[in-house]
């Protein structure tokens, strides 16, 4: 059942195009446009009306607007400063959004939210997937879902059974529960990427299940595996 209004969509090379822009190769920039998708998404992160959500890359806010109407505040982090004045532009009706300037790698998740269990939904740069889910899961306060929109293969991997878990599936399952909500062709985003996406969803364990003093360890032992796996 559909639980937003109707939302205009977005046309992400018209907005570009007006504000003489292009997406940034770079900076990992495909600007998903679909409503049922977006929708999806926000659905997905069982957003409360008291919730607080961070959105990493909000880009032209398309998933911001639907992030809004569910929750108390959105805390929109974008890198692009080229963005900023559409992006501002059409999240103007939204008064419950904060937009940030700055490389939410190199951000405090404590300087933007003092909220525990808050929420995570956004379209991330897929080059950058990993790092990001790590500073999520290993930053305080920590969130209690994650919601990430990634290519499809990676979220496969993070949710990989034992036996076949990777580096990255194995940081990811210590923290939480991954699972695939949806998968999303590539004409769905502008430009067209070279891979499908997928709707990747993290409930986050109320503590890690390796003790917190012990997980430094945990996770070097586990890179030295792996490494040493792969060598041979």
């Amino acid at each position: 059942m559909n639980n937003f209004p109707a939302i205009p969509p977005l046309n992400a090379a018209a907005l570009l195009k007006r504000h003489g822009l292009r997406a940034d190769k770079s900076l990992g920039q495909n600007f998903l446009q679909d409503p049922s998708t977006l929708e999806k998404i926000a659905l997905t992160a069982e957003v409360k009306e008291d919730d607080c959500v961070l959105e990493v890359g909000p880009g032209l806010g398309s998933l911001t607007r639907y992030l809004a109407l569910s929750a108390r505040k959105v805390i929109a982090v974008e890198l692009d400063l080229e963005l900023l004045g559409p992006l501002k532009a059409i999240l103007a009706p939204y008064p419950n959004v904060r937009i940030v300037h700055g490389d939410i790698l190199k951000l405090a998740i404590s300087d933007l939210i003092d909220q525990p269990g808050y929420l995570v939904a956004a379209n991330i740069p897929y080059n950058i997937t990993s790092a990001i889910i790590r500073h999520l899961l290993e930053s305080q306060p920590r969130p209690r879902r994650v919601v990430l929109t990634i290519q499809k293969e990676v979220a496969e991997r993070i949710c990989a059974q034992p036996g076949d878990l990777s580096l990255l599936a194995l940081s990811v399952q210590v923290y939480g529960r991954p699972g695939i909500a949806a998968k999303i062709p590539a004409s769905l985003f502008h430009p067209i990427p070279k891979v499908d996406s997928a709707i990747l969803r993290i409930d986050i364990y109320n503590e890690p299940l390796i003790p917190k003093d012990l997980l430094g360890t945990f996770f070097n032992l586990s890179k030295q595996g792996f490494h040493k796996n792969v060598k041979h």
